[in-house]
C-alpha cells in the first residue's frame, strides 16, 4: 500500500486529506508541524507529500526546500489559504509539482493526486529571484492566475496572455521574464496594433541596407535583439497573414531573414504573446493562422477582468497610491470606495490606476473624498442600482408578476417554481464566475457538494454551465 505523508497543522482538513488518500488506496501519516513532518520523511518511503505552507513552526516552503535535500524527485503537493504570487513562483522554483488554494475541492484534490502519483517528477529550479514585480490579488480568479505564470515560470514554452485591455498582461510577461532561466538576458517587447503592415514586419525581423526607399543602413529587428532572452508581442491578433507566415517559420525553425535579405538567421529567444481578442475565433474567421496559434497557445495565462475581482480593488488602491504619492499616506473614504466598488471598471487595472492618480492629483489632504474621483464615475455609478436594494425594486417585482402570471395558468407546484428561479440565479452566477462551480461556491461561499448536486439537476449530467 502506498503511503502519503499530510503535513498540515488544521486538523479537520488532515482528516479530510486522510479520507481523500484511502480512496485512492493509499495509508496517511498526519504531522502538524514541519519538523514532525520532516522527522517522518526521513524515517520512511513515501509515494507524495500534502504540504501546507501555514505551519505553527516554520514555513511550508522552507520545509519544502527541506524535503528536496532529502527526497529531491519525491511529488509534492503544496495547498495554502492565501495563495498570491510570491508563493505560487516561490513553490514552482522549488520542485512543487501541484499548487491548490483553501478551501479545497475535494473532487479536484483527489483528480490532482491521481495525476501526481502517475506522473514524472518536477525538476527544481535554484536561485529563487527577489523583488517581483507586483501584481496582487487575492479573488480566485486571481489565484488560478498565478498558478498558470508559476507554471510558465518553470518552462521556456511558449506563452499566450489572454485578457481585456489593462488586465495587466504586459505586467504578467515580465514576472515570467524575470523568474525564467532567461532573466539575465534582455526582454523585449513589441505592440503589433500600433504598427502598419511594412513597418511591423522591417520592427520584427530587422532590415538589410537598401532593402526600401530611405533603408540606409542594416538594422536589427526585435528578434534579433531578444536573442537569448524574451520577446513580448503584444496584440498579436493583430498582425497581418503575411507575417503570420514569416512568424510561424521563425517560431518552428527558430530561423528567419531580414527583409531585403537572403540569409538565414538563427536566433535562440522564449516567445510571450498576448491579446484581447479570442484568438479560436480569429482563427475560425480566417484572421489568424491555426498553425501558428497552436505553436503560440502551449500555456496560456488568463487575466480576468477587474469586475470579476472586485474584492480586490482595495489592495490594488492602496498599492497604487503606494506607488504614485510615496510621500503621502493617502487613504481612501468609504464613501469614495463604494463608488470604486459599485463601477465597472471597463478599461480594468489600467483605469483603476489612472482614477488613482486624478484623485491623488485633486486631493489636497491625506483623504480621497468623493468629490476627488472623476465625474464620470459618479455618472456611470448613478445609472446603475444598488444591487443590495435590488430584490425591492419595483422593476424586478414586475418582472416577476409578469412571470408568476403566465406560470400559473399551469397550476404548477411551489418547488417547480422554486427551482425555476433558482436554475436562473445559479446559470447567471456561474457566467460571472467563468462557468465553474468550484470558482462560484468559494466566492459567495456556498456550499460546494449541493452546488454541484443543483447543477447536475438544473443543467443536466455536467456540474459546469451549459
Amino acid at each position: 500500500m502506498k503511503r502519503i505523508l499530510i503535513i498540515e497543522d488544521e486538523h479537520a482538513l488532515a482528516s479530510a486529506l486522510a479520507a481523500v488518500g484511502r480512496r485512492l488506496g493509499c495509508e496517511s501519516v498526519l504531522c502538524h508541524s514541519g519538523r514532525r513532518g520532516l522527522d517522518a520523511l526521513a524515517g520512511s518511503t513515501f509515494a507524495l507529500v500534502i504540504l501546507d505552507i501555514g505551519l505553527p513552526d516554520m514555513s511550508g516552503l522552507k520545509a519544502l526546500e527541506q524535503i528536496r535535500v532529502q527526497e529531491p524527485n519525491l511529488p509534492v503537493l503544496i495547498v495554502t489559504a492565501h495563495g498570491n504570487l510570491d508563493n505560487a513562483v516561490a513553490a514552482k522554483k522549488l520542485g512543487a509539482t501541484a499548487y491548490l488554494v483553501k478551501p479545497l475541492d475535494l473532487d479536484e484534490l483527489e483528480e490532482t493526486l491521481r495525476q501526481m502519483m502517475s506522473a514524472p517528477p518536477s525538476p527544481r529550479s535554484d536561485n529563487i529571484p527577489a523583488g517581483l514585480p507586483f501584481l496582487v490579488g487575492a479573488a480566485p480568479s486571481m489565484q488560478r492566475s498565478f498558478i498558470a505564470i508559476a507554471h510558465a515560470c518553470a518552462t521556456d514554452a511558449p506563452v499566450l496572455i489572454t485578457g481585456p485591455t489593462g488586465t495587466g498582461k504586459t505586467l504578467a510577461a515580465r514576472i515570467v521574464h524575470e523568474n525564467s532561466g532567461r532573466r539575465a538576458a534582455p526582454f523585449v517587447t513589441l505592440h503589433c496594433a500600433a504598427l502598419p503592415e511594412p513597418l511591423l514586419e522591417s520592427e520584427l525581423f530587422g532590415y538589410e541596407k537598401n532593402a526600401f526607399t530611405g533603408a540606409l543602413a542594416m538594422r536589427p529587428g526585435h528578434m534579433e535583439r531578444a536573442h537569448g532572452g524574451t520577446l513580448f508581442l503584444d496584440e498579436i491578433a493583430d498582425i497581418p497573414l503575411s507575417v503570420q507566415a514569416k512568424l510561424l517559420r521563425a517560431v518552428e525553425e527558430k530561423t528567419f531573414s531580414r527583409v531585403g535579405g537572403r540569409c538565414d538567421l538563427r536566433v535562440d529567444l522564449r516567445l510571450i504573446t498576448a491579446t484581447n481578442k479570442n484568438l479560436r475565433e480569429e482563427v475560425r474567421a480566417g484572421r489568424f493562422r491555426e498553425d501558428l496559434y497552436y505553436r503560440l497557445h502551449v500555456l496560456e495565462i488568463e487575466l480576468p477582468p477587474l469586475n470579476l475581482r472586485k474584492e480586490d480593488i482595495p489592495t490594488l488602491s492602496a498599492v497604487f497610491l503606494g506607488s504614485i504619492t510615496p510621500e503621502r499616506r493617502l487613504q481612501i473614504s468609504p464613501e469614495a470606495m463604494e463608488i470604486l466598488l459599485k463601477y465597472e471598471w471597463p478599461g480594468n487595472v489600467r483605469e483603476l490606476r489612472n482614477v488613482l492618480e486624478h484623485s491623488a492629483a485633486v486631493s489636497s489632504g491625506e483623504t480621497i473624498f468623493p468629490q476627488h474621483l472623476p465625474h464620470e464615475l459618479h455618472t456611470c455609478v448613478e445609472r446603475v442600482p444598488d444591487r443590495t436594494d435590488l430584490a425591492d425594486t419595483p422593476a424586478l417585482e414586475a418582472v416577476i408578476e409578469r412571470w408568476l402570471d403566465e406560470k400559473l395558468k399551469t397550476g404548477p407546484e411551489y418547488d417547480r417554481l422554486h427551482d425555476e428561479l433558482e436554475a436562473v440565479l445559479i446559470r447567471k452566477l456561474l457566467a460571472r464566475y467563468g462557468g465553474k462551480p468550484t470558482v462560484l461556491s468559494r466566492a459567495l461561499n456556498m456550499n460546494r457538494v449541493t452546488l454541484r448536486k443543483k447543477c447536475r439537476d438544473f443543467f443536466g449530467g455536467s456540474a459546469e454551465q451549459p
